[in-house]
């Protein structure tokens, strides 16, 4: 399997699997001069999993990063930055049973064919939602680098199953609530409900899935090169690679196909002289390229495949029928834990696609981050 890169100047490459030695990433790109520390990758890294709560798999990781190359004395060098954790608390025994039974859901079966039988089964192995650990340091480096631009990144989850959040929300309560409970949503009272659905849900030895909504702000116009990486293209592409995710939106999304021209036309208005739109539906990408509005985007996810409840499934070994009960510790919903992913999916888009339009420059000296700087005030 060779697609293990993606971007085409802040260039990412992800490696290991769910029960391997290890999860990393090599970051090709990262502009020389942008200071970051372990700690900085840390924070993002303890954000992924929900802490204390029934609402996620009881498999609690360390996900202690150790960054191999790339930086030296807190600032990256310019040379290939290379980071990863260690797996520490796999339980692989739980998946002896099913090395030859593809379980319902997964990519076990189209992996087994892909890899001619070869493949790590463990934990579903390249393809379990563990490889995301790299899609978060990577993540966690690209906001590093947009927040020096101004650029900020935020993701929460705006439904679980058929429970969705009740209000619209501040961009300011979205960064003081999202992290303040476990499924990452900032409607305070439709959080208490989802959790109550994803009890009920693993309760009765099922799952649920939901949707996550991500904010692109401070994005600046003219951010895409059509025709083949555009903006909304590239994002759509990296969100496609997280693993449950099944569908993606932008904006009024599916909504406009309802619409008339008149109610889904965003009108243009001169504020400060500053161009902006009346409303967003299009989600601040038009033509494939930024036009300066948020960037808005959702993600659905599907629920997670690992069910205790029985079943139908074939035995590859023996090419006949059976049935499947998969045991261990599974999420009943992982749409928490696809927040920080999705945000460091498109926060990892973002920077690639400021790079190549020459808005990040390939060595961040101080003079030039000051001037930065003086724009981002006169733009406020």
């Amino acid at each position: 399997m060779s697609g293990n890169s993606i971007g085409k100047e802040f260039v990412v490459t992800c490696f290991g699997e769910s029960h391997g030695k290890c999860i990393g990433v090599v970051i090709d790109g990262c502009p020389t001069g942008l200071r970051i520390s372990e700690r900085d990758i840390q924070v993002e890294l303890d954000r992924r999993v929900p802490n204390n709560s029934r609402v996620v798999s009881e498999r609690k990781e360390e996900d202690k990063i150790d960054v191999m190359s790339g930086v030296f004395e807190g600032l990256t060098t310019g040379a290939p930055l290379c980071a990863l954790v260690r797996n520490r608390f796999a339980n692989s025994r739980d998946y002896d049973s099913l090395r030859f039974v593809p379980r319902p859901g997964h990519a076990d079966y189209s992996a087994w064919v892909k890899c001619g039988g070869l493949g790590d089964y463990r934990g579903g192995g390249r393809f379990s939602g563990r490889a995301t650990v790299s899609l978060v340091i990577a993540g966690a480096v690209a906001k590093k680098l947009l927040d020096i631009f101004g650029i900020k990144v935020l993701a929460y989850t705006i439904a679980v199953g058929k429970v969705r959040i009740g209000k619209t929300t501040s961009v300011k309560e979205i960064l003081r609530r999202k992290f303040q409970n476990a499924v990452r949503c900032p409607d305070v009272e439709a959080a208490k409900r989802m959790e109550r659905a994803v009890l009920e849900a693993k309760g009765e030895g099922d799952s649920l899935g939901g949707v996550v909504e991500c904010l692109g702000l401070n994005v600046p116009a003219g951010l895409g090169e059509p025709f083949f990486d555009s903006l909304d293209a590239d994002i759509a592409k990296m969100l496609f690679n997280v693993p449950a995710v099944k569908g993606v939106e932008f904006g009024a999304g599916f909504r406009s196909s309802e619409m008339k021209g008149s109610e889904n036309n965003d009108e243009y208005l001169l504020r400060r002289r500053r161009i902006i739109t009346k409303t967003n539906n299009a989600g601040g990408v038009l033509g494939g390229i930024s036009s300066g509005m948020p960037v808005v985007v959702r993600a659905a996810i599907k629920p997670p495949s690992s069910i205790e409840k029985r079943q139908k499934s074939i035995d590859l070994a023996e090419m006949k029928e059976t049935t499947i009960q998969v045991k261990g510790r599974h999420d009943a919903c992982i749409v928490p834990k696809a927040v920080p992913v999705i945000e460091s999916g498109i926060a990892i888009v973002l920077a690639d696609h400021m790079i190549r339009a020459g808005r990040i420059p390939r060595v961040l000296r101080e003079e030039s981050l000051n001037g930065k700087n003086q724009e981002r005030k006169k733009r406020a």
